[in-house]
C-alpha cells in the first residue's frame, strides 16, 4: 500500500471545489493566512529602520528589558558592531527564527495537539506579541512570542492546504499552493503600505498596533472556516501513522531535506531584499512620487504585489502545458526559480555601480530587483511546499514541513550575516556575491534534480 494512501480526505475531498474549482477550506485557510501575512509583513517592513531610527537612539535602547545583555551576546561572536549593522543581525535574527520555530510547531501538532489546535495557540501568541511591540521596554519579550506564534501557526497552516487532496492530485495540489501563496503576497502588499503610512504619519506604534489588530481578523478567519478545515491528524498508538518509518521513508526524508538545503542559498539572495535592500532605497534611490516621499518600509510592498501578479500568469501556463502534454515537473520548476533569482541579483549590478560613486538611482531598479525576485520565487517556493506536501511521510508531515521552512531560516541568518558587509564592500560586489549564491543552486540542481526526481517519484508508488 502506498505510504500516502493513509491521508484520508474529509472536508478536502476534491469533489468540494467551491473556491474557484479548489476545496473550500483553501479559501479560509489562504484568507487566514493572507491576514497573518498582513500582520507580519507590516510589523516586519518598520523593524530594522525602528530600530536604526527610533530603538537604538542614545537613552532608548536602556529602556528595554534584557536589550544590553543580547547585544553583548551577539557581539561576543560579531566583534563590535555599529548600529546599522546590529540592527540588520537583529532583524535577521528575527526573520529566521520565525521560519526556525515551525518544526517545532509540527512537532507538536504530530504528536500532541493536532494542526488546528496549533494554529490558534499560534495566532494567540501572535497577537499577544503585537500588542507588546507597542511599548519600548517590552520589545525583546514581543519578539520572542512572535516567533513562538509563528512557530505554532506557519507550517501547520500550510499542511493543511496539502490535506484538502489526494495523494496523486499534483498538479491541483500545486496550483493549489501557488493560490495559497498568492494570499500570503496579497498581505507581503498591503501590511508594508498601511503599516509604513501609518508609521509615518502617527509614529511607529500606532503602525504596530495595527499589525495586532489584523492578526485578530486572522484568527476570526481561521475559526470562522472551522467545519471545512482537515482533521487534526496527530499520532495516535495503534494507528497506522504511529508504524515506524521504512526505509524508503528514511530515504524520502534525506532527498527532500537535501531539496530544503540547496534552497538556502537563492532564499539568502531574495530575502536580501528586505534588509540591506532597504538600507540600499533609503540611501541611494530616489523616492519621490508626484511631490511625495515614499516610505522606504512601503518598498517591501513591491514584493506582495509581484508575487500576486506572477501567480495567474504562472498556473496558466502551467494548464496549458498540461493540456499540451509539456507540463513543467517539480524540480524544474525549482530551478528556474533559483536561475530567475540569480538573474535579477545580477542585474542590481548596473545600479549598484552609479550607487558606489555616490550618485541617486531611479526607483525603478529597486522595482525591477523585486519584480523579478517575485517571479523567481513563484517559481520555486510553492512547487517545494508542495513537493512536501506530497511526498513526506505521513508520520511526520507536519515536521517535514516544519523542516522546509529551516531553509528559510538559514538563509535569513546568511541574509544578516552578509548584511554587515553592506558598509565595508562595494554595493557592485555585495549584489554579485548573492546573485553567486542563487547561481550556485541553479547549477546544483541541473545535476542533482534528475536523482531526487526519480527517489521521490518511486516513493509514491511504493
Amino acid at each position: 500500500m502506498a505510504v500516502a494512501s493513509v491521508l484520508p480526505l474529509a472536508a478536502g475531498d476534491p469533489v468540494d471545489q467551491g473556491f474557484w474549482g479548489h476545496p473550500k477550506g483553501l479559501a479560509y485557510l489562504a484568507f487566514t493566512e493572507a491576514w497573518e501575512r498582513f500582520s507580519f509583513y507590516g510589523m516586519s517592513a518598520l523593524l530594522l529602520l525602528y530600530m536604526i531610527q527610533h530603538l537604538l537612539a542614545p537613552g532608548v535602547a536602556d529602556s528595554v528589558l534584557g536589550f544590553a545583555g543580547v547585544r553583548s551576546a551577539i557581539e561576543t561572536l560579531t566583534g563590535p558592531l555599529s548600529n546599522q549593522a546590529f540592527a540588520s543581525q537583529m532583524f535577521s535574527l528575527y526573520t529566521g527564527l520565525v521560519y526556525f520555530t515551525p518544526i517545532f510547531g509540527g512537532l507538536l501538532a504530530d504528536r500532541l495537539l493536532g494542526q488546528r489546535r496549533t494554529v490558534v495557540l499560534g495566532a494567540l501568541l501572535m497577537t499577544a506579541g503585537h500588542v507588546l511591540m507597542a511599548y519600548e521596554a517590552s520589545f525583546l519579550i514581543a519578539l520572542s512570542l512572535l516567533i513562538a506564534g509563528t512557530g505554532c501557526l506557519k507550517g501547520n497552516i500550510s499542511v493543511q492546504v496539502g490535506q484538502l487532496y489526494r495523494p496523486e492530485d499534483g498538479e491541483r495540489r500545486t496550483r493549489a499552493f501557488a493560490i495559497f501563496s498568492a494570499a500570503i503576497n496579497v498581505g507581503a502588499l498591503l501590511g508594508p503600505l498601511l503599516c509604513g503610512i501609518l508609521a509615518q504619519v502617527h509614529g511607529w506604534h500606532v503602525g504596530f498596533g495595527t499589525a495586532g489588530a489584523l492578526m485578530l481578523i486572522a484568527l476570526a478567519t481561521y475559526l470562522g472556516g472551522w467545519k471545512h478545515l482537515p482533521p487534526d491528524r496527530k499520532r495516535q498508538r495503534g494507528s497506522s501513522e504511529a508504524r515506524a518509518l521504512s526505509a524508503s521513508d528514511w530515504r524520502n526524508i534525506a532527498a527532500l531535506l537535501f531539496l530544503a538545503a540547496i534552497s538556502i542559498l537563492p532564499c539568502a539572495a531574495y530575502f536580501q531584499e528586505m534588509n540591506a535592500g532597504l538600507l540600499f532605497i533609503d540611501a541611494s534611490v530616489d523616492r519621490q512620487l508626484f511631490g511625495w516621499t515614499v516610505p522606504t518600509a512601503s518598498f517591501n510592498a513591491l514584493d506582495g504585489l509581484f508575487c500576486i501578479l506572477a501567480v495567474p500568469t504562472l498556473i496558466a501556463l502551467w494548464r496549458w502545458q498540461a493540456r499540451s502534454g509539456g507540463a513543467t515537473g517539480e524540480m524544474t520548476k525549482i530551478t528556474i526559480g533559483y536561475l530567475i533569482i540569480a538573474g535579477a541579483n545580477l542585474m542590481m549590478i548596473l545600479p549598484a555601480g552609479w550607487a558606489d560613486r555616490g550618485e541617486v538611482v531611479g526607483a525603478i531598479w529597486p522595482v525591477l530587483l523585486y519584480a523579478f525576485n517575485a517571479l523567481g520565487f513563484t517559481f520555486y517556493w510553492p512547487t517545494l511546499l508542495a513537493l512536501f506536501s506530497r511526498a513526506a511521510p505521513t508520520q511526520v508531515n507536519s515536521t517535514m514541513m516544519g523542516a522546509v521552512f529551516l531553509s528559510v531560516f538559514l538563509g535569513n541568518l546568511l541574509v544578516g550575516s552578509f548584511a554587515t558587509l553592506w558598509e565595508s564592500i562595494s554595493h557592485v560586489g555585495f549584489f554579485a556575491l548573492h546573485a553567486a549564491f542563487a547561481f550556485a543552486a541553479f547549477v546544483i540542481m541541473l545535476f542533482v534534480a534528475p536523482a531526487l526526481s526519480r527517489q521521490l517519484l518511486a516513493h509514491q508508488s511504493a
